[in-house]
């Protein structure tokens, strides 16, 4: 084992695939891990500040995560949602009991002055996790969908029309001046990390938001240390989600072999599910290691093998 593996590692995730990654490199690296979240999908509903995707990593690692929806809490009540359809409310975006009482915390922390970054560390205090969970940003940066002459908003795209509007475009509003929060600056240092591992998250919708802050993408880009990813197309589909969907709409190929050409330049090795394994050759064609393995996590002891196939990989390439 080299001298680096004491070091921390990096993890870019959003959405529910990239939270069990995250879950499995914390289930062996424990506050080691640094996992950075897309908040380019949080906005503002009923007055409260919600943040799916740190949420969904948060109740992750928690163990607490609803693992039927993928979202939300499990064994939750809907008190709250019951009234609010008797009042005649906006119901197209569900919050549930429990979870309400995370947006409001947070929500009351941020009208106090608090960094997104610091309400989501005490968040996960409360929670009991151990690995540290960062947003990509204390700064508002929302994700636009385009669809034709259309401008959604990420929540309308996503929840309210359920993704079934083709996309043509998408921006990231707020971006070009949004900064790396403050608990991110050590492990930006040259030298401060072993890896950074990208989750199978929605590369349009989770990770490219995270990349639009010009700091955080520049420091992965100009890292000496191993980049892994994790491709979210299994066979030509997506687990979960509108990734394969969206690929076909902004012309490229939902394939594994389509996510390396996006994250081209970037990533050193990219992993490959066995499904798709002839298209490991044209991974490496495009000049990136391929690594073949099972990446579909049917339980937790499919997350910590993948974390740990992972972690193998930076450590032969560090060795």
């Amino acid at each position: 084992m080299t001298a680096s593996a004491s070091k921390p590692v990096v993890a870019l995730a959003g959405g529910v695939g990239g939270a069990k990654l995250i879950d499995g490199l914390a289930q062996i690296l424990g506050n080691r891990l640094t996992a950075v979240v897309n908040t380019g999908d949080d906005f503002r509903h009923l007055g409260f500040h919600i943040s799916p995707d740190l949420d969904t990593v948060m109740y992750t690692l928690a163990g607490i995560a609803n693992p039927e929806t993928g979202w939300g809490v499990a064994d939750e009540t809907w008190s709250f949602m019951e009234q609010l359809i008797r009042l005649g409310g906006p119901t197209w975006f569900k919050l549930g009991d429990r979870d309400l009482a995370t947006h409001a915390i947070r929500t009351e922390a941020l009208r106090g002055g608090e960094p997104l970054s610091t309400i989501t560390s005490q968040l996960c205090r409360a929670l009991g996790i151990d690995a540290n969970i960062v947003p990509m940003t204390d700064d508002d940066v929302r994700t636009i969908v385009k669809s034709g002459a259309q401008r959604l908003a990420f929540q309308d795209y996503f929840v309210r029309l359920r993704t079934e509007v083709p996309v043509t475009g998408l921006s990231f509003e707020g971006a070009v001046t949004a900064k790396p929060p403050a608990a991110l600056a050590d492990l930006m240092r040259k030298g401060a990390i072993e890896a950074i591992v990208i989750g199978p998250s929605n590369p349009y919708l989770s990770i490219d938001p995270i990349l639009a802050v010009p700091a955080l993408r520049a420091w992965i880009e100009g890292s000496e240390v191993p980049v892994v990813a994790v491709s979210p197309i299994v066979g030509g589909d997506a687990l979960k989600g509108p990734a394969a969907k969206m690929m076909r709409e902004l012309g490229a190929e939902a394939s594994a072999l389509g996510i390396a050409r996006h994250y081209r330049g970037l990533v050193r090795t990219l992993v490959l599910d066995r499904a798709d394994a002839a298209l490991a050759d044209g991974v490496r064609e495009l000049g990136m290691q391929a690594s073949v393995t099972d990446t579909v996590m049917k339980g937790e002891a499919d997350r910590a093998r993948l974390a740990r196939e992972c972690v193998a990989l930076v450590r032969a390439e560090l060795s």
